[in-house]
């Protein structure tokens, strides 16, 4: 009896039963809210906790649970907008809409973690498809944002995209670098021209170090001072780039240096050189059998060998760079399947070139470097046992000895 009369007087005070209705109606929603975070997430959570698999804990991280949960006391509200009548068209389309942006974000949420869980597969060393599903987000962010409008004047959404047409060019414009960033990806990816992990050089933009992202729009690149330079997407198919991947690949990195012999103390062979170049491991042979080959070509042209002059006779520089040669190719960190030789180059003012051209087998800036300083050490060093000297200007000092 007691509930007619409350029922009775509810009807006849419209206002506070409608009141009343949204406030229970809030509760059910918060509570429902309250459980689905409380006990069905953490459960979820513990769940995911367990399992052996990856893409669970990615979908957990990207909070794409956590969204979808967002979606309960939305629902709620929007199937009892009913018990407002007077009100309830325009909370309808404002729910409506509110779904449609949770179900936009959701959707985002889930391509980033497809975007985590691919970069976990072995295609993802070959081929970034990250630029792609930032394309496909930005169709899903630009439809949800049509359908969200569309829901809140109440319009159909087919209505506003056959507007679209008429903002084509205005839309060009707007979205100019992302087209072309976007075209630009489609060649970077078949062609295989960029990947995360290369080196790359682009004086005009300052970079010169290795690929950490590639994006729709931009790339970036950590230099090797730890700077980041950030390249528009685009502008990899407009200027220059050199990629040291094939270097990587190679397993060999090129050492191209020369040193400056002083060519006045070049000089041919005599045969006290010839002993004490002898006596050095890596050239005996080679002397011995140059030694035989020389006596030869003389004795078969009956050349008068007392003097150096005439005939056919080693000299220090060839025999210096008979040595480093040898040295190269006995060397455990040369590579040995690579273009290894020691070359002369036209002599200058700086005098007699020598220049070393080999690669090393380790790639490593650090390890590189520590080899390339190793080998010219000891090149530097033993010059003087061929009887020659490395070119320097002349310093201070040396104008300071002439004075004295």
């Amino acid at each position: 009896m007691s509930l007619d009369i409350v029922l009775t007087w509810l009807s006849a005070h419209p206002l506070v039963a409608q009141s009343i209705y949204l406030v229970g109606v809030v509760l059910l929603s918060w509570l429902a809210y309250l459980v689905a975070k409380v006990i069905i997430l953490k459960a979820l959570t513990r769940l995911i906790g367990r399992s052996a698999t990856q893409f669970d804990d990615i979908l957990l991280r990207e909070s794409v649970f956590h969204r979808l949960i967002t979606l309960i006391p939305v629902l709620i509200l929007y199937n009892f907008t009913y018990l407002l009548p007077r009100f309830a068209d325009h909370l309808q389309r404002f729910l409506g809409a509110l779904i449609a942006w949770i179900i936009v974000l959701t959707l985002g949420a889930l391509i980033t973690a497809a975007h985590e869980i691919y970069k976990g597969t072995a295609f993802a060393k070959r081929m970034d498809v990250k630029s792609y599903l930032q394309v496909v987000k930005l169709f899903v962010y630009l439809f949800g944002a049509i359908v969200i409008v569309s829901l809140l004047i109440g319009r159909s959404p087919w209505g506003l995209l056959s507007g679209v047409g008429a903002m084509t060019a205005v839309l060009l414009l707007i979205f100019r670098d992302t087209i072309l960033s976007f075209v630009a990806s489609l060649q970077i990816s078949s062609n295989n021209l960029v990947r995360v992990g290369d080196w790359i050089e682009m004086p005009e933009f300052g970079a010169d170090g290795d690929v950490i992202d590639i994006a729709l729009h931009t790339v970036k690149v950590q230099n090797w001072d730890k700077t980041i330079t950030t390249i528009p997407t685009h502008k990899l198919l407009e200027t220059s780039i050199k990629n040291w991947r094939g270097m990587s690949l190679s397993g060999g990195r090129r050492i191209k240096r020369a040193l400056h012999v002083d060519m006045s103390t070049i000089r041919l062979c005599d045969k006290e050189m010839l002993e004490r170049f002898a006596k050095i491991q890596y050239i005996t042979k080679y002397i011995q059998d140059k030694k035989v080959e020389v006596a030869r070509y003389n004795e078969e042209r009956q050349i008068d060998t007392s003097r150096l002059i005439n005939g056919r006779w080693l000299t220090n520089v060839g025999t210096f760079r008979a040595y480093v040669e040898a040295y190269l190719r006995n060397h455990p960190r040369i590579h040995q399947e690579m273009t290894l030789m020691v070359r002369q180059l036209a002599p200058g003012p700086s005098g007699l070139p020598i220049e070393i051209y080999a690669f090393t087998n380790d790639t490593q800036w650090e390890h590189y470097e520590a080899i390339q300083a190793d080998i010219f050490d000891h090149i530097l060093a033993i010059v003087p046992e061929f009887d020659l000297r490395v070119f320097q200007e002349p310093t201070g000092s040396d104008f300071r000895k002439l004075s004295s």
